[in-house]
């Protein structure tokens, strides 16, 4: 499996496990709140999606409303398909939430884990957090190495591109350095009340709001949207 295609996977499980969505709602919503998707089609979508199904992890039904099924018939056209999360499935994208590897420290892969952090427990959303932190700060050295190296053979407008990158990253460093201290100051605050359990399910307390754009119903329904 690529890596793409693992990230793809992992923000399918996690937008349905919010709620059921056919094949079109789903790649409208992996669009709107996952921007690193925009550029994908029905044509990568969908073999995901089977291979989810395969796994045990999503099962296909059928539009919920007979009128719905009884017009697609008589139209010519197949029902839709609604893609759910089973059990299994949200399991495994409960543990892939609490996967803390080099990987979710990536830039694909970490836009995708932020988009969930609301799910996501906070002393993992910490260790994701710091570590894509480490990892600009290793990019960062690397980029203030190389341009000391190469500043004098540079033209203006390259050099200006490479400060552009720098400060790119300087940054998303600052604000890593904002949301870490955000995140503590709050666990330091739950750990001094001694009302507050040592051990609790995540309460809307420690999640992330506004990471994920409310869904928009808005907009036609293509024939797209029927089963591949």
């Amino acid at each position: 499996m690529s890596r793409r295609s693992g990230i793809l996977e992992f923000a399918v499980l996690g937008l349905l496990r919010e709620s059921p969505m056919h094949g079109y709602e789903l790649r409208k919503r992996l669009n709107t709140s996952l921007g690193i998707f925009r550029a994908f089609s029905y044509g990568t979508l969908y073999p995901c999606l089977k291979t989810l199904v395969a796994n045990g992890w999503l099962i296909e039904e059928t539009g919920s409303a007979p009128e719905d099924a009884l017009a697609a018939s008589l139209a010519g056209r197949r029902a839709k398909i609604v893609y759910r999360l089973t059990a299994e499935g949200k399991e495994h994208f409960e543990e892939l939430l609490s996967h803390t590897g080099p990987d979710s420290w990536e830039d694909e892969h970490f836009a995708a884990r932020f988009a969930f952090f609301g799910q996501t427990e906070r002393e993992v959303r910490m260790r994701v957090l710091e570590g894509r932190r480490s990892r600009l700060e290793e990019r960062l050295e690397k980029m203030r190495a190389s341009l000391a190296r190469t500043r004098e053979r540079l033209d203006d407008y390259t050099l200006e591109l490479q400060r552009h990158g720098m400060e790119s990253v300087e940054r998303e460093v600052r604000w890593l350095n904002e949301l870490i201290e955000s995140e503590r100051a709050g666990r330091d605050q739950r750990r001094s009340d001694p009302e507050s359990p040592a051990r609790h399910d995540i309460t809307s307390e420690e999640k992330t709001d506004g990471l994920l754009p409310h869904r928009d119903d808005t907009g036609p329904d293509p024939s797209d949207d029927t089963a591949k």
